[in-house]
């Protein structure tokens, strides 16, 4: 099984770099402010190194990926 990623922002310390929009459109988008929106907090395991990216590329740590492992069957 893949792992569960859950992805958040911090829309009060966001200052609009869009860097976030342009590496994984699917999962953020900008308010009419310029901040980040997430659009899909549960997005498919197979965008985590672009999120992993997103989020390092970050200027404020804005972005929060937190993943969980798949349990072992």
């Amino acid at each position: 099984m893949s792992p569960t990623v859950r992805v958040t922002a911090d829309n009060e310390t966001c200052v609009t770099s869009s860097l976030c929009v342009y590496r994984v459109p699917e999962v953020f988008d900008q308010d009419e402010e310029g901040r980040v929106v997430v659009l899909d907090s549960r997005p498919s395991a197979d965008l985590l190194t672009e999120l992993h990216r997103a989020r390092r590329s970050c200027p404020t740590r804005s972005i929060h990926v937190e993943v969980e492992e798949a349990p072992e069957t």
